[in-house]
């Protein structure tokens, strides 16, 4: 038979257990609405995107004071505007340094994504910053971006889409890095990246750019300190917004796009 003294200790006892079990449940709560503040200030800090955090722009980033959070609606809400991808595997090749110089730094170049959801067109600059060119030329030669996805998109302070890692997770790359290239260019007033630019995601550090790029949606505040080297087309807008409509996957503005985004085949050609 169980005394008095025995009962209490085993309340006592169960007392602290449920004690312990909302102070874990508390730490959890804490820790993943920590994880997405820092989740949205590494949008805004770049730390990332990074923006290659391994990247804005890692992924990671910066964020803007300003402009206006658009909502972003569930995964229920709109449906995937995005076509089935092209059959083909991701490449896994690297290289241990930047390719050398073959474009012809006087001539045009353009660059075509040929998404699941629609093509997106870039006029790209080269005079400005020849060796981002480059290795576009050099990569999409090799077929390093087909069959990739966009990993992230972003919908409150910065709003960008995220592409150009194999491997998805936003840390991945061509095992080489680049310098960066055209931080002064006359876009970029006041510490905005206009709506159409194409830029360098990075670590966060000078010169880390590889393989990640994001494409800018809608006007966003950010340091000038991702390479900008192209302008999207007014039709390539149209298909980035559409992208953008979809929303994110978390809810909390930065996350998986909604829609499929997969590059089936990326294409640099000198006009």
């Amino acid at each position: 038979m169980v005394t008095q003294e025995q009962r209490k200790r085993q309340l006592a006892r169960e007392k602290f257990l449920r004690q312990q079990q909302r102070r874990t449940a508390a730490r959890r709560k804490s820790r993943m609405r920590n994880s997405v503040i820092a989740s949205v200030l590494g949008v805004i800090l770049v730390g990332s995107l990074a923006l290659y955090t391994s990247d804005v722009l890692k992924g990671d980033d910066d964020k803007s004071d300003t402009a206006a959070a658009t909502p972003s609606p569930t995964p229920s809400a709109i449906a995937d505007p995005c076509k089935k991808a092209a059959e083909g595997k991701v490449k896994t090749a690297t290289w241990k340094k930047e390719p050398s110089m073959t474009i012809d730094k006087s001539a045009k170049y353009t660059m075509k994504l040929a998404t699941t959801c629609g093509d997106i067109d870039i006029a790209l600059k080269t005079k400005a910053a020849p060796h981002t060119v480059n290795s576009f030329d050099f990569l999409a030669a090799k077929g390093y971006f087909d069959h990739t996805k966009c990993h992230r998109l972003t919908t409150n302070g910065i709003y960008v889409l995220q592409c150009g890692d194999p491997t998805g997770s936003g840390s991945g790359g061509p095992g080489y890095t680049i310098p960066d290239e055209n931080l002064k260019d006359k876009s970029l007033k006041d510490n905005v990246y206009p709506a159409g630019t194409i830029a360098m995601a990075n670590t966060g550090q000078a010169h880390t750019g590889g393989s990640q790029f994001f494409l800018v949606y809608q006007d966003s505040q950010l340091p000038p300190s991702y390479t900008p080297f192209g302008t999207v087309s007014e039709s390539g807008m149209t298909v980035l917004k559409k992208i953008a409509a979809a929303g994110e996957s978390t809810g909390a503005g930065d996350g998986a796009p909604n829609a499929t985004v997969v590059i089936n085949k990326a294409t640099v050609t000198k006009s």
